[in-house]
């Protein structure tokens, strides 16, 4: 099995091949070879679709709770008391650079706990309004690089080493079938259905994941140029940072957002637009693998993920 070439995940350099000239020059950086022997499974390649077994979940939600505190969220009120400064939702940041943010409850770190190179979180995601109200979405390459990866466990409002909404494992994952034939960066979003790890249903007790942190809102086919902020977790920090600028388009399948300093293991944390910086337009991820230095970018969020969104909010919870 090929090694995870990722974008914003893990800054491992290793050969895919024997013999394969060494990256150089300005790629190097954007390109990490990880789980190069980590669990993945085929599930439904024609469709992308991958229904998680119970056990490798559990396993892997039981490692990441062990290495994790879960205690209780220090402020109980809504979010929207809580949240950005709505005019900071609204205007660039200064400088343009990635800084860190307060933590939210609804953006949050991808864990995959065993021997595949990431340590401890390697990507980040966000909690989507759904019917079901299970929903979350990253992008594609952190959970589909030659098969589905099987030990992920994912943390809301993530901070030092706390996990204030528990841990969360998937039941099913979807993927456009064009990112799994080709890794193509036009479709570089996932949507998992998770439920809390441990527990049957949804989220245990009755629990559902939105009802406990809030959700973003879908922003499907956005009007662009538009003022936008990013949030990711980067593989080296306990906290999230977060930068905001004018989103623009890059070609006709990218949006593109200049912030530098954005680092790796932000992908699939969320670009996100509207007067309190909640409705969802992209994730971090697309070209590149997620950008560079200087710029991120995301898979324009229009028809085919609007298509992947319903196709993965179909059904009962849990």
């Amino acid at each position: 099995m090929p090694g995870w070439t990722t974008g914003r995940t893990v800054r491992v350099l290793l050969p895919a091949v024997a013999g394969c000239a060494l990256l150089a020059g300005g790629f190097a950086h954007r390109v990490e070879l990880s789980a190069l022997f980590g669990p993945v499974a085929r599930g439904d390649a024609g469709r992308g679709s991958w229904v998680q077994d119970r056990g490798p979940a559990d396993r892997a939600g039981a490692d990441v709770r062990e290495a994790l505190r879960e205690e209780a969220p220090p402020d109980a009120r809504p979010f929207a008391a809580t949240g950005p400064d709505p005019a900071a939702a609204r205007r660039p940041s200064d400088p343009l650079e990635a800084r860190p943010v307060p933590a939210e409850p609804a953006i949050g770190a991808l864990f995959s706990p065993g021997f595949d190179w990431d340590g401890d979180h390697h990507c980040s995601g966000s909690v989507l309004h759904s019917p079901g109200g299970d929903l979350v979405v990253t992008a594609a390459h952190c959970v589909h690089q030659g098969g589905f990866r099987t030990n992920l466990a994912f943390v809301p409002g993530y901070r030092d080493g706390v996990a204030p909404y528990g841990v969360w494992v998937p039941t099913r994952i979807e993927v456009d079938p064009r990112w799994v034939r080709s890794a193509d960066p036009d479709h570089d979003v996932a949507f998992l259905r998770v439920r809390r790890a441990g527990a049957p249903g949804a989220g245990g007790s009755g629990a559902r994941l939105e009802a406990l942190t809030g959700a973003m809102t879908p922003g499907f086919g956005p009007e662009l140029p538009t003022m936008a902020r990013l949030v990711g977790y980067p593989n080296d920090a306990e906290e999230p940072l977060g930068c905001a600028n004018t989103a623009v388009a890059a070609g006709p399948a990218q949006l593109r957002l200049d912030c530098a300093d954005v680092p790796n293991g932000t992908s699939g944390g969320p670009v996100l637009t509207g007067d309190r910086g909640r409705t969802l337009i992209g994730v971090i991820g697309g070209r590149d693998g997620g950008g560079d230095e200087s710029t991120s970018y995301s898979s324009y969020l229009g028809a085919d993920a609007r298509a992947l969104y319903e196709r993965a909010t179909a059904g009962p919870a849990g």
